[in-house]
């Protein structure tokens, strides 16, 4: 089951550590965050899936959007993510996939936020974006659905579903993935030398240089357009350059202290983390004030985590 906590509805659930305490960053993104917690309500450790954060680059425009790969979750869960074809109404397909009785079921979703109340004081009935759920329960004819979003578990109903239903009917149908288990899922000593053999294979894949310096280099424009556009504009980039690099960084310091790896690495993990959080404010202190800053400081301290970290890794695991 994914909802051990409490089989009739979300209340009561506890959200997963990562998602708790003292975070620099609470959440990440919607679709490593959904994961964290649905792992998490299964009984399995989300920490062990974490390591393919090594990979994350600069894109020109952004940073990596992280998401975990398929074939990792099922090499250490056994859970199988496919594709599913949507023909019927998303709601039909959504039950039908939930309504199999097979252990595993759990249907992920692109929905608009603006239908999504946990989203209350950000994009809920303000702003219509695309976010990613992972629906475990859902009844149409009562108009109600139980879901993982970002950091945790929800029961969506009334106005709202019948918000996310018509949004999902079109005219463009949203993409849509199921879950099924397949293999036994891994655990003790299995878990962690999967774990280590991923690191191994994503540390292979790691960006040639450092992609912090990339963003240093790319930075001037990116200030140009931010000191001529509205606020607005600025919460789309530190969520696509700043919250990506940070939290990213700070998921891989949670795998890596997890897997009793390199503590200069977990320590730079943090380091890049709050420098990624510290350079958010000033970013938008600056796009209120109209006044160019000098980041200097904040980008040296970015590029020597990042070498860090990943000449640690390099020699612990590469």
């Amino acid at each position: 089951m994914w909802t051990p906590h409490q089989p009739d509805g979300p209340g009561g659930y506890e959200r997963h550590a990562l998602h708790r305490g003292e975070r620099i960053w609470p959440e990440t993104n919607c679709y490593v965050d959904l994961w964290i917690e649905a792992l998490h309500a299964r009984g399995l450790d989300p920490l062990a899936m974490l390591g393919f954060t090594v990979t994350q680059d600069f894109e020109g425009d952004q940073f990596t959007f992280f998401k975990v790969p398929l074939e990792d979750l099922e090499t250490l869960y056994g859970l199988r993510v496919q594709e599913l074809a949507i023909y019927d109404s998303v709601e039909a397909h959504v039950a039908e996939q939930l309504g199999r009785g097979r252990d595993g079921g759990l249907v992920l979703v692109e929905v608009d936020g603006f239908h999504l109340p946990d989203t209350r004081g950000t994009s809920y009935g303000t702003t219509h974006v695309k976010t990613t759920v992972g629906i475990v329960r859902i009844d149409p004819a009562a108009g109600h659905m139980d879901y993982f979003h970002n950091a945790g578990f929800y029961r969506l109903d009334g106005a709202d579903y019948q918000g996310v239903a018509a949004a999902a009917a079109g005219p463009l149908f949203p993409y849509v993935e199921f879950v099924k288990a397949g293999a036994p899922p891994l655990g003790g000593r299995a878990l962690v030398g999967a774990s280590l053999d991923l690191m191994r294979r994503h540390l292979a894949r790691r960006p040639a240089g450092n992609p912090v310096t990339a963003w240093r280099e790319a930075f001037p424009e990116h200030l140009d357009r931010l000191l001529s556009r509205p606020m607005e504009y600025f919460h789309l980039y530190a969520f696509n350059v700043l919250r990506q690099l940070g939290a990213n960084f700070e998921l891989l310091g949670a795998h890596v202290g997890w897997l009793d790896g390199p503590v200069e690495a977990v320590e730079a993990c943090r380091s890049i983390a709050e420098g990624a959080k510290a350079m958010q404010f000033q970013l938008a202190r600056t796009v209120a004030r109209r006044k160019a800053p000098d980041l200097t400081e904040s980008f040296d301290r970015l590029e020597r985590g990042y070498d860090t970290v990943l000449g640690a890794l390099a020699r612990r695991y590469g």
